[in-house]
């Protein structure tokens, strides 16, 4: 019986050591990007959950140095001048880019972006609410439908990342 007590734990030991000199390295997928306006890394960006909360959390007169990653809901059909965000609960941010200085591809509904820049609350006016819907390619019927000023959240980006 003693003998079998040794054979035993010298099996457990050869197992519990094997596979530990493996030099098998596991492979990350390098996800690339597409830069619009200043070079931003992707780094250190919150998910669109965190920043809902964070829009949740200001007030009109607030702004905040943030960068963020969220899906592209919009763009702007006319020259890709401005994009709507996906947040969580059926929230958006829009997002125009600072001092017109670069637009996007107008077909990236649905992709990934990475926005660096200055994230505000605004109650946006009835024109402006029916210019981006025009822009956007909104019915007649529709921008009728625009009656009130809105809460909104914003976002001025100086660096976008879209996801390859």
């Amino acid at each position: 019986m003693k003998g079998f007590n040794i054979l035993l734990v010298i099996f457990a030991m050869v197992l519990s050591c094997k596979g530990q000199n493996s030099t098998e390295q596991t492979k990350v997928e390098e996800v690339k990007f597409q830069s619009f306006g200043e070079k931003i890394e992707a780094t250190k960006a919150f998910d669109s959950k965190k920043m809902l909360a964070e829009y949740a959390s200001m007030n009109e007169t607030d702004t905040l140095k943030t960068k963020f990653t969220a899906t592209v809901k919009e763009v702007c059909k006319s020259k890709g001048c401005w994009m709507k965000l996906e947040l969580e609960n059926g929230e958006e941010a829009m997002v125009r880019f600072k001092d017109y200085g670069f637009f996007m591809p107008m077909d990236i509904e649905g992709k990934e972006v990475v926005v660096n820049g200055l994230a505000f609350v605004e109650a946006m006016s009835v024109d402006d609410q029916k210019h981006y819907a025009e822009d956007a390619g909104a019915s007649k019927e529709e921008l009728a439908k625009i009656t009130n000023a809105k809460r909104t959240y914003g976002f001025e980006a100086d660096g976008v990342l879209l996801v390859e």
